[in-house]
């Protein structure tokens, strides 16, 4: 983005080292925002597994450096179709995502940097996939809003999910047969956390309880308003 603005920006091959050359001013431009990939993952993930869904998203960023959820996606067997692709400075392109029979993978450290947000979202679609898949190096996890591995854990064995606490990350074994052992869920005040257990309370047979609902306005303010638009 700093390019397109004029400047000289310039990145090693093995993206470990970025030169500046200064520049004497910088020059406005019209170009588009993408959407957040961080946002729409959890419509993303709802179109995958809410049976009979088909949800088309508008102009979502598709960075190669945000959008690693995709690769997930795609190599879990989720059906994601890319149109309209676009590249005014920043990537991006219109999205149609379908309910899709949904297989394990194991996700490793060097895939974590390009998704670590869409982690908890990420494990929920593990948690309804066919198989038992496994989140590994992601310590930083421990270090967000909240610990989102501890929580991820406590909230989804509520639902009755499968799923056990790894120092850096979690092993899932999914099902589509969830029996909720406690419909009070708590996003722990993450907003990440509260977006993910709202989708998850689509895929129950009971109705959730969240508390902690307000900390969703951080990043989506209109959130559960878009999802209700969707329901």
């Amino acid at each position: 983005m700093l390019n397109a603005f004029g400047g000289e920006v310039t990145t090693s091959d093995d993206q470990l080292t970025i030169q500046v050359k200064p520049q004497p001013k910088l020059t406005g431009i019209e170009l588009t925002v993408p959407g957040d990939i961080s946002s729409a993952a959890f419509f993303i993930a709802a179109a995958l597994m809410v049976p009979n869904s088909r949800v088309r998203l508008h102009k979502v960023g598709i960075n190669v450096t945000r959008s690693g959820i995709l690769k997930v996606i795609q190599r879990m067997g989720g059906k994601i179709d890319l149109e309209h692709q676009h590249d005014d400075g920043e990537p991006f392109a219109d999205m149609i995502i379908s309910t899709s029979e949904l297989s394990a993978t194991n996700i490793q450290a060097d895939e974590i940097p390009a998704l670590i947000d869409e982690l908890p979202i990420i494990a929920l679609l593990c948690a309804r996939a066919n198989g038992t898949s496994q989140i590994s190096g992601a310590e930083e996890l421990r270090i967000k809003e909240t610990d989102r591995i501890a929580a991820v854990t406590q909230e989804f064995k509520k639902l009755g999910i499968q799923i056990t606490e790894q120092a850096d990350g979690f092993v899932i074994t999914g099902s589509k047969d969830w029996r909720p052992v406690d419909v009070q869920v708590n996003s722990h005040g993450d907003h990440r956390i509260g977006m993910t257990l709202a989708i998850a309370g689509l895929l129950v047979d009971q109705p959730l309880t969240l508390t902690g609902e307000e900390s969703v306005s951080i990043s989506y303010p209109n959130f559960f308003t878009d999802l209700d638009s969707l329901i």
